[in-house]
């Protein structure tokens, strides 16, 4: 019996790697994902004799979505479960006066992973089984004026994989999403983060593995984000705008 593949787009990052490990550590093979796929190898190595599982890297760029299509041919299997994992916080106050800076974040959270992750669902549903995971963010809920940018790409996301879920829901293919909340990653390595609220990335790892294997649809890592957003999300519109958030 062949066993499962997953590949993660975006591998480079601490929350990618975490997800790779998790998975190899149940016995799949790993395929990473990223520009610059040489310098992977060391990742690929480490998860081979780690867990003795196939592990091979690929040069990805989610930016270039004219490549996304032939980057699916390309792979020589075409994989179980995609996690996409690309994304990019930026600067709020930098993408409000450079238009460029603001667009390479709205193109890195959403342009690019929505791409990608259509490609993809083009031989998923063919083949009428798959996951699909995007990790997205608390920020896609409500604009606030600490994020909006980033937060407005992330919710344009959700919306992506919401839609992409009704899709393919019939074709048996799942479609994930994953609000990851506050994480310690390289990313956050400079934030006052609250530690009730703030994950692991291998706390992201083991949601992303029991959501693919119970073929949820809309996780949060941490459940008190759940309670908290939704509270964020009823706040009256004149009262929200006067808050700092």
């Amino acid at each position: 019996m062949r066993a499962n593949t997953i590949l993660i787009l975006g591998a480079r990052s601490d929350m990618a790697r975490a997800i790779a490990h998790k998975f190899a550590a149940e016995g799949w093979h790993v395929q990473l994902a990223a520009r610059r796929a040489a310098s992977l190898q060391a990742d690929c190595d480490d998860l081979r004799l780690r867990h003795g599982v196939d592990a091979n890297a690929f040069e990805f760029d989610a930016l270039k979505t004219e490549t996304h299509s032939s980057f699916v041919s390309s792979l020589p299997l075409l994989p179980d479960v995609v996690v996409c994992c690309v994304g990019l916080l930026g600067e709020q106050e930098r993408s409000e006066v450079d238009p460029a800076a603001a667009a390479l974040v709205i193109r890195s959270n959403f342009e690019g992973p929505a791409s990608i992750l259509s490609a993809f669902a083009i031989p998923f549903a063919e083949r009428r089984t798959g996951a699909l995971v995007g990790i997205s963010s608390v920020a896609g809920e409500r604009g606030r004026a600490s994020n909006y940018v980033y937060g407005s790409a992330k919710a344009g996301f959700t919306a992506f994989l919401s839609g992409l879920r009704n899709r393919l829901t019939r074709s048996g293919v799942s479609v994930i999403t994953v609000v990851p909340g506050f994480v310690h990653t390289a990313m956050t390595q400079n934030m006052v983060l609250p530690p009730r609220l703030t994950a692991q990335p291998v706390e992201v790892a083991q949601a992303v593995f029991r959501a693919v294997r119970q073929k949820k649809d809309v996780i949060y890592v941490r459940r008190v984000w759940w309670a908290i957003m939704l509270a964020i999300r009823t706040v009256p519109e004149g009262v929200f705008k006067r808050m700092r958030l």
